[in-house]
């Protein structure tokens, strides 16, 4: 039983990332309790990390060539989205964009 759970979390999510929808747009389309969606993704990220590997809270950051560079920062999320643009004068969009995610 608890395995089936399991599959059948999983396959939300992969659905979930193909979507690209954020998280609570997803759950709320495909009505689920976000809360429960966090708890899954959370759950099965850990369960496929590298033994020994611990989640450390930070991103991996690569560096870029001159030429490669944009005006502004890059914020890069799973599921192939991309922020382009960040600036000092539109940070505070950054925070209202993460918290619907």
């Amino acid at each position: 039983m608890i395995r089936e759970r399991e599959q059948l979390w999983q396959q939300r999510i992969t659905e979930w990332q193909a979507s690209g929808l954020p998280g609570m747009a997803y759950c709320k389309q495909q009505s689920l309790t976000y809360c429960r969606f966090v708890y899954w993704r959370k759950k099965l990220a850990s369960l496929t990390a590298p033994e020994g590997a611990a989640p450390s809270g930070f991103a991996r950051v690569a560096p870029v060539s001159r030429l490669e560079a944009t005006d502004g920062l890059t914020l890069s999320l799973p599921g192939g989205v991309s922020i382009t643009c960040l600036q000092a004068g539109n940070i505070e969009l950054l925070g209202a964009i993460l918290r619907q995610l």
